[in-house]
């Protein structure tokens, strides 16, 4: 499997932008609300820790097989970020999995931005050389699975650490 590198994806008002170390700063205040953390664990990261772990991201997996592709949600009309979505793409017996995720900010909830911005993920990922798309979201998180069935993932029956598999074969 080749490497995928991010590239910029736009939806009809968001700019998913790829991740650099710069957007350390705004991202830490984004993510600053420790109810993020609800059902993930942790706590938010000043922006220190959080330019360290952009440092790492960007640089990319070690493993030459595996693809970090992470992104950084812009609000195009109020030009702010927002969030991030990330895929993890990985070989299989079956064809690429991309293993994806995302965050928005708490103000910046309940208004579709996490939808709009997954939905845009895996319409990129599906002109990817991508079999198959997971998500794991935790049983009681109903925004999360809520974003995962309008990105067209289904739940399946499968659990890991404590959370639900969903998925979405691309087929080619």
């Amino acid at each position: 499997m080749s490497t995928l590198a991010a590239q910029g994806i736009s939806t009809r008002r968001l700019d998913l932008l790829p991740l650099h170390v710069g957007h350390a700063e705004e991202m830490a205040t984004v993510l600053s609300d420790p109810a993020l953390h609800l059902f993930i664990g942790g706590a938010p990261d000043t922006p220190q820790a959080l330019r360290s772990r952009y440092q790492r991201m960007t640089a990319g997996s070690p493993d030459p097989d595996v693809s970090w592709l992470n992104w950084v949600i812009r609000l195009r009309d109020a030009s702010c970020l927002t969030g991030t979505v990330q895929a993890t793409v990985s070989p299989s017996g079956h064809g690429p999995v991309a293993e994806i995720a995302w965050v928005v900010g708490t103000p910046w909830q309940g208004r579709g931005i996490a939808t709009e911005a997954a939905r845009g993920l895996v319409d990129w990922l599906g002109r990817q050389p991508v079999h198959t798309v997971i998500a794991h979201i935790h049983p009681e998180h109903r925004a999360s699975a809520a974003v995962a069935g309008a990105a067209g993932l289904t739940a399946t029956d499968e659990w890991r650490d404590g959370e639900i598999r969903w998925h979405r074969s691309i087929g080619r």
